[in-house]
C-alpha cells in the first residue's frame, strides 16, 4: 500500500518524504534528476522496486527540494549538493534515524557520496547506481554525464530538444529506458511523471546543474562500506564513471550488471536488488570514524603587527576582543566549528563549503567595519580527528591557501570551487600557485564580493 507523505523542515523549505518497511536497518533512497513520491506507486515496476527494498529495510524516500511534492524553488537559485545534504539530514532527523544506508541513483549518487564523506557517523553504507563523479569531461575524467553530450554545445542542443518536447516527453523515453520506450502504458506514465515532477524551466536547469557536479577530489575521503552498481550498456550514463569512482573509494565494491536501461525500476531489477540486499544484510563491523570530509577555514588579520604598534597594547587587545566576538557570531550563523584561535585569527571547520565561503566573507566584512582587513583561505579535504582537533594534509593546504590571500580576500582551492557549483557564488581565477609543503601546483580562486 502507498505510504502517507509527510514533510520535514530544512531551513525554510519543506521536504516531502515517505517511510515504509520494518527491516532492521534504515535505508535512505535518493532518486535522480526529478521525482514524485505519489506517482512512484502508480507505476507497477517502481512500486515493486520499493516493496523489495522494504522487505529488508525501513525505507526513507524523499523528493529533493524543487521537485515533486517538496517546495519548489526559484529556477535561478537551484539547490546545491550542500543544501540537498541538509535536506537528507532533516528527513533523517524527522524520522528518528541516527544512522542509515544511503542509496543514490544517477544524480543522487554524488550527493550521497558527499554526505557519506562529510557525515560518516550517520552513514552505515553507501550505494550508488548509474552514477558519476563529474558532469563534463576534464583531465583524468574523459566522460560526460550523458554519453551523447560530450561538449557544452551538445548539452545545449539536448536541452533545446528536451524543452521542445516537455509537453510530450515520452518521445524521449528511449534515452532513459530503451526496453520500455515503445510501450504505450509506460510512455503515458513517463510523460505525466516528468510534467508533475518539475516545470520545464526547472527540469532543464536541473540537467544543466547536474553537469556542473564534480566530486572527484572527495572520493578518497569516503570511509564507509561502498557498493557501486552500473549496467554495462546504460543508455544515458557511461559505466566508465562508476569504474573510476570504484577505483578511488577505499575498499569500494564495483558490480557491472547486464542491461541498457538507465532507469533503475525497469529492466532486470531483480539482479540489481539482489546485489543491494546481499551487500546490506551481510555482516560487517562498524567502526567509529577517525577521519571526515570537511571544509577547513583559516583567517588572520593582515598587517597586524603594524596595527598593534599604532594602537598600543590596550586598544589593540580591545579590538581583538571585538573581532573575536563578531567572528564567533559568524561561525554560529553558518554552522562552523571553532577548532582553535590562532593569535589574531581562527581555524574552523564546516560541513559544507558554501556555508564556509559565506562565513569567511561575513568575517571579512565585519572586520572591515572595525577598521581592520582579514584574509581567509579555504580548502575541502579529508581531515583526521584527533582529540577534538583536526589534522592532515587538508588542514595544511587550507593554511597555505590562507597565506596566499590578499588583505580582505577570501581565497579558495579549486576543490572548494567545484563543490559549490550552482550556489550563485562567483569567483575570480587567481592562477596556479605552489603551496609550501604541499605537493603539486594548486589553482586558486578569489571569491567575488
Amino acid at each position: 500500500m502507498q505510504p502517507p507523505t509527510r514533510y520535514a523542515k530544512s531551513g525554510d523549505v519543506s521536504i516531502a518524504y515517505q517511510v515504509f518497511g520494518e527491516g532492521p536497518l534504515d535505508l535512505v533512497f535518493v532518486p535522480g534528476w526529478v521525482s514524485h513520491l505519489d506517482l512512484n506507486w502508480e507505476q507497477p515496476d517502481y512500486a515493486r522496486f520499493l516493496d523489495r527494498l522494504a522487505s529488508f529495510s525501513r525505507v526513507i524516500v524523499l523528493d529533493k527540494r524543487g521537485t515533486g511534492l517538496s517546495d519548489r524553488v526559484p529556477v535561478e537559485r537551484l539547490p546545491t549538493l550542500e543544501e540537498r545534504m541538509d535536506d537528507v539530514r532533516a528527513v533523517m532527523d524527522a524520522v528518528g534515524s541516527e544512522r542509515a544506508a544511503l542509496f543514490g541513483v544517477s544524480e543522487g549518487g554524488p550527493m550521497c557520496a558527499l554526505f557519506a564523506a562529510t557525515y560518516p557517523e550517520r552513514v552505515e553504507a553507501l550505494i550508488m547506481y548509474g552514477s558519476y563523479a563529474r558532469g563534463m569531461p576534464a583531465g583524468d575524467y574523459p566522460w560526460a554525464t550523458t554519453r551523447w553530450a560530450t561538449t557544452r554545445g551538445d548539452l545545449e542542443a539536448f536541452l533545446e530538444l528536451l524543452g521542445d518536447t516537455w509537453g510530450e516527453p515520452e518521445e524521449l523515453l528511449g534515452f532513459w529506458g530503451p526496453s520500455i520506450a515503445e510501450d504505450e502504458m509506460h510512455r503515458r506514465w513517463w510523460a505525466r511523471y516528468l510534467r508533475t515532477s518539475a516545470s520545464p524551466a526547472a527540469g532543464l536547469a536541473l540537467v544543466r546543474m547536474n553537469h556542473e557536479i564534480d566530486i572527484r577530489h572527495i572520493l578518497p575521503a569516503i570511509c564507509v562500506p561502498t557498493l557501486i552498481l552500473h549496467r554495462a550498456h546504460d543508455s544515458l550514463v557511461l559505466a566508465d564513471g562508476s569504474r573510476y569512482m570504484a577505483g578511488r573509494i577505499p575498499g569500494a565494491k564495483y558490480v557491472e550488471l547486464p542491461g541498457e536501461d538507465h532507469l533503475w525500476m525497469f529492466g532486470d531489477q531483480r539482479t540489481l536488488l539482489d546485489e543491494v540486499e546481499r551487500f546490506l544484510t551481510g555482516t560487517h563491523q562498524t567502526a567509529e570514524p577517525d577521519r571526515v570530509l570537511a571544509t577547513v577555514m583559516f583567517t588572520d588579520i593582515a598587517g597586524s603587527t603594524e596595527r598593534a604598534a599604532e594602537l598600543g597594547d590596550r586598544r589593540w587587545r580591545q579590538l581583538l576582543e571585538r573581532h573575536a566576538t563578531t567572528l564567533r557570531a559568524a561561525l554560529d550563523r553558518y554552522r562552523g566549528r571553532e577548532v582553535k584561535m590562532l593569535g589574531d585569527g581562527v581555524m574552523a571547520t564546516f560541513d559544507g563549503p558554501a556555508r564556509a565561503i559565506r562565513c569567511a566573507a561575513t568575517i571579512c566584512y565585519d572586520a572591515r567595519e572595525l577598521g581592520i582587513e582579514v584574509r581567509a583561505g579555504l580548502h575541502t579535504g579529508e581531515c583526521e580527528l584527533v582529540d577534538g582537533d583536526v589534522a592532515g594534509i587538508a588542514v595544511h593546504t587550507g593554511a597555505r591557501v590562507s597565506a596566499a590571500a590578499a588583505p580582505g580576500e577570501v581565497l579558495v582551492s579549486s576543490t572548494v570551487k567545484d563543490l559549490v557549483a550552482g550556489s550563485g557564488i562567483e569567483f575570480r581565477d587567481r592562477g596556479s600557485h605552489e603551496l609550501k609543503g604541499v605537493p603539486g601546483e594548486w589553482r586558486l580562486f578569489a571569491v567575488q564580493s
